[in-house]
C-alpha cells in the first residue's frame, strides 16, 4: 500500500479487473465509466505508465492505482470473486445499461464459453428466463444440469429455430468468429436487444428489415 492510499490497508484481499490506467481526464473517464477512455490501459497485454508491461493475472504482483482496485467482500474467496471482475462483469455490465436487470425477462445466451458460463449464472439470478444457443448439442447437459438453464437451443435445427422466433427480450452474442446475425435477430421480441460480446475482426452482415420491422437493436457493450 502506497503512502497516498485512502481506500486500502495491508491484509486486506482485493481484486484488479481488465482496466489499471485511463487518462482521468475524457467525458468516459470523468463519468465514472473509465472502460470507455481512448487512452485506456488494459491490465494485461499492454504498457503501464512507467513503461513496462501489464501481465494482469499471469504476473506474480502487479502495481495499480487504487481507483482501478475493488474490495473483495469477506467470505467470498478470490477464486469466486475472479470470474467476476472479467466475465462477470462483461455480462452484468450490459443487463444493467440496457435496463434488462428486471425479473421475469426471457434472455439468450448465444456461445457457451467462458462469458456464456457467467451469463447463464447472472441472468438467472436476476429472474430470467435463460435460454442457451448454441451450434451443436454438445453443450446441453453442461447448461441444464450444471449452469441451470431454462432451455437449449440447437441453432442449426431449423424448426426449433422457428418455433423459437419472436420469444426473446435480449441475446448476449459472446461468438467471437463471424457468423450470420438474421438467425438470432428472428428470435427477439419486439424492441429486442442483440448485444454483441465477441471480438470479431472482420464485418458481420445483416438485412435491414430484420431490424426495422422490430424496432430491434444491435448493440454492444
Amino acid at each position: 500500500v502506497g503512502s497516498d492510499v485512502t481506500k486500502f490497508k495491508v491484509g486486506e484481499v482485493v481484486g484488479v479487473g481488465v482496466i489499471v490506467g485511463s487518462c482521468r481526464n475524457c467525458h468516459p473517464c470523468k463519468s465514472e465509466i473509465e472502460q470507455y477512455c481512448n487512452k485506456r490501459i488494459w491490465s494485461y497485454n499492454d504498457v503501464y505508465t512507467d513503461g513496462k508491461p501489464t501481465q494482469g493475472g499471469f504476473a506474480e504482483s502487479m502495481v495499480v492505482d487504487q481507483k482501478f482496485v475493488v474490495r473483495i467482500p469477506e467470505g467470498m474467496s478470490p477464486e469466486q470473486a475472479a470470474p467476476l471482475l472479467c466475465a462477470g462483469l462483461t455480462i452484468y455490465s450490459p443487463l444493467k445499461h440496457f435496463g434488462l436487470k428486471q425479473s421475469g425477462l426471457r434472455g439468450g445466451i448465444l456461445g457457451l464459453g467462458g462469458v456464456g458460463h457467467m451469463g447463464v449464472k447472472i441472468a438467472k439470478a436476476m429472474g430470467h428466463h435463460v435460454t442457451v444457443i448454441s451450434s451443436s448439442g454438445k453443450k446441453r447437459e453442461e447448461a441444464m444440469e450444471h449452469l441451470g438453464a431454462d432451455e437449449y437451443l440447437v441453432s442449426s435445427d431449423v424448426e426449433s429455430m422457428q418455433k423459437a422466433a419472436d420469444q426473446l427480450d435480449y441475446i448476449i452474442d459472446t461468438v467471437p468468429v463471424v457468423h450470420p446475425l438474421e438467425p438470432y435477430l428472428s428470435l427477439l421480441k419486439l424492441d429486442g436487444k442483440l448485444i454483441l460480446m465477441g471480438v470479431i475482426n472482420a464485418p458481420l452482415q445483416f438485412v435491414t428489415p430484420m431490424v426495422m420491422l422490430g424496432r430491434k437493436s444491435i448493440t454492444g457493450s
